[in-house]
């Protein structure tokens, strides 16, 4: 299956499972904080586009990309849920001082989360199960393609508690690579956040998306500052975002000093 016709039945699946006629039924302010949970019963279809400087051994290489991260829960008990969380990179790549260029589709994180339905006692969210690297592009022309391409697997979970605006949480996985023959691929990945929504539906968050490469002994620290607004676009409840990124880690030939993402997420409320 080629990656347009996987997620035409992403987006045709979401449409099925959520219409957006019910989205009438609820406020803004409830599906914005619905928002920042990212294992809510919510389908979303977050699209950004992002843009780091400073790569490659003389800091003049730059990455800029296309990201499309559908989430969708699905019923399958009384209490249970299943969210599924896909991350789709198209990655463009230049390092001039190394020659390198590197275009197209990077591995593909395919995150599985069996979640409560209902919160505990004390009000926490909470979502294990299992994640997938998928390296979509590895057997045509690999040296090209960015991203590790390797399959990888592991283990994934989240916990949350939402208290009035406040959503404060943490997201992690843990992958290793799965192909024999492949270099060893031994990576932690830790999203601590925190967010305050408006009752007027501004999102205000920061967060970092933390990897530890426990082979190279390696951090990357991104620190992301984002605010996003809930709006209503021709019927259609859309969250228009912009973050600034900056890398207080890096390894070398990292990116370094500020980045840019901006993004909207097509929202199809229960």
């Amino acid at each position: 299956m080629n990656v347009q016709k996987f997620f035409h039945r992403l987006l045709v699946l979401g449409a099925v499972c959520a219409p957006a006629a019910a989205a009438n039924a609820q406020s803004e302010e409830e599906l914005a904080k619905q928002l920042a949970n990212p294992i809510a019963s919510l389908v979303s279809v977050p699209i950004e586009m992002f843009h780091d400087d400073g790569l490659g051994t003389d800091g003049k290489g730059s990455q800029t990309g296309l990201v499309v991260k559908p989430v969708i829960p699905f019923s399958i008990s009384e209490n249970w849920n299943v969210i599924s969380r896909t991350i789709l990179p198209f990655v463009s790549l230049s390092e001039p001082d190394s020659g390198v260029t590197k275009d197209g589709l990077a591995d593909v994180l395919q995150s599985f989360f069996f979640s409560p339905k209902l919160p505990t006692a004390n009000g926490l969210t909470w979502g294990v199960g299992p994640v997938f690297q998928i390296p979509f592009d590895n057997v045509a022309n690999p040296d090209n393609r960015p991203g590790r391409n390797e399959w990888g697997a592991g283990l994934t979970g989240i916990a949350l508690k939402q208290s009035g605006p406040w959503t404060v949480g943490i997201l992690a996985n843990h992958i290793w690579n799965i192909e024999e023959a492949a270099p060893s691929q031994s990576d932690t990945f830790l999203q601590p956040f925190v967010s305050y929504t408006t009752q007027d539906a501004w999102t205000f968050s920061v967060n970092t998306e933390s990897t530890y490469d426990w082979v190279n002994e390696e951090w990357t620290v991104p620190i992301n500052l984002k605010t996003s607004k809930l709006v209503t676009i021709g019927g259609q409840r859309v969250s228009l975002s912009a973050t600034a990124r900056h890398w207080a880690i890096a390894p070398d030939a990292g990116p370094e000093g500020w980045g840019v993402t901006v993004g909207a997420t097509l929202l199809f409320p229960k």
